[in-house]
């Protein structure tokens, strides 16, 4: 049997991700997780992303990586290895891997649908705009795109701080460019936040490892 066909489209789809690996992934979950139950969470978020950016039409998609590929990457990305650094200096090296227009996300919002990042993939989407930007209820962003990828829009911008959304879509507009936004998002840190985000899909495979897990699924 052959492999599914994807949507194809003009932009790529990068998602930069960590190898879930008990005692360094997600262990801010920890406690009230054990540091397994938080890469067992981990995993199932991984592979939610993975499988909605499946649907969305993409000229590529491409799992931007730090470890190794696990049962729960599916069939259709591309795997590079993330690069050595900061955060802002990883997600500068994966828009560096593209010459044409790339939206990135992570994988702490397996809430994600199509839906949500359809403007951004639209055949119209970036007329008119240079940058998509979804910026993350904490004050980071759970996706970010450009028209024209320049790492050094990225790259020196603080990261995992309250301000991190802030100065980064500041370092868009500052650049001259025409930023839209797309909606703001939960990112998965804590136990509190697995809740909110299972709740917001509670079908999918990070609710269901959730609820497993003995987190009830809030409603």
């Amino acid at each position: 049997m052959s492999a599914p066909a994807h949507p194809t489209g003009g932009t790529t789809l990068l998602v930069i991700a960590k190898e879930p690996v008990p005692g360094r992934v997600k262990t801010r979950l920890t406690p009230p997780f054990t540091p397994d139950e938080a890469a067992e969470l981990a995993a199932a978020s991984i592979e939610d992303t993975l499988r909605t950016v499946l649907t969305l039409p993409a000229l590529r998609r491409v799992l931007v990586l730090e470890g190794r590929p696990g049962p729960w990457l599916p069939e259709g990305f591309d795997v590079v290895p993330q690069s050595a650094g900061t955060l802002d200096r990883r997600i500068a090296a994966a828009f560096g891997l593209c010459a044409g227009p790339a939206v990135l996300i992570g994988m702490d919002t397996p809430q994600i649908t199509a839906p949500l990042l359809a403007p951004a993939l639209a055949p119209d989407g970036w007329e008119g705009c240079d940058a998509w930007f979804g910026p993350a209820e904490d004050g980071g962003f759970w996706a970010l795109g450009m028209a024209r990828p320049d790492p050094g829009l990225v790259q020196g911008v603080p990261m995992s701080l309250p301000c991190t959304g802030g100065l980064q879509r500041a370092r868009l507009v500052d650049a001259g460019l025409t930023v839209r936004d797309l909606p703001e998002l939960r990112d998965v840190d804590t136990a509190e936040d697995a809740l909110h985000v299972a709740a917001d899909a509670p079908d999918g495979r990070f609710a269901a490892a959730l609820s497993r897990l003995g987190g009830p699924v809030v409603r």
